[in-house]
């Protein structure tokens, strides 16, 4: 089990897997649409190394859901998608689709604020009513 970690920690924490997420799923915008997409959707463009390029901050999101406490569940789901994310992103033409909608990241941030919103440790002043 990790080290606990402060609320201020945790936030920033946080704070940079938010700012990871959007830049890899949903920086970009296709002009006239609400279509969002990332670096992951762009990189995905190159053939073999543009998925294995993205694996990398997908696996660092979830090392550090892993380091904020999330559950062993939460974190298995964030492996699942970051896997789908990868096979099939890996799949010519179709993969290019799959990544501009599947948006892995960005599910997986989903997952860890609800986590971690569910699952908040009580802090001094509330053990003293718990």
């Amino acid at each position: 089990m990790p080290a606990p970690l402060t609320a201020s920690e945790k936030d920033r924490r946080l704070a940079r897997m938010q700012t990871l997420a959007r830049r890899l799923d949903s920086q970009f915008r296709i002009p006239g649409t609400r279509i969002r997409f990332g670096w992951d959707s762009v990189l995905g463009l190159v053939p073999g190394l543009g998925d294995l390029i993205t694996v990398g901050p997908a696996a660092l999101m979830i090392v550090e859901a892993y380091r904020l406490g999330v559950r062993k569940r939460t974190l298995i789901r964030m492996g699942a998608n970051a896997a789908a994310d990868f096979v099939l992103g890996g799949v010519p033409v179709i993969g290019d689709a799959f990544d501009l909608f599947f948006k892995a990241n960005r599910r997986n941030l989903a997952l860890v604020e609800a986590d971690l919103g569910r699952h908040a440790p009580l802090t001094a002043e509330e053990k003293k009513y718990a």
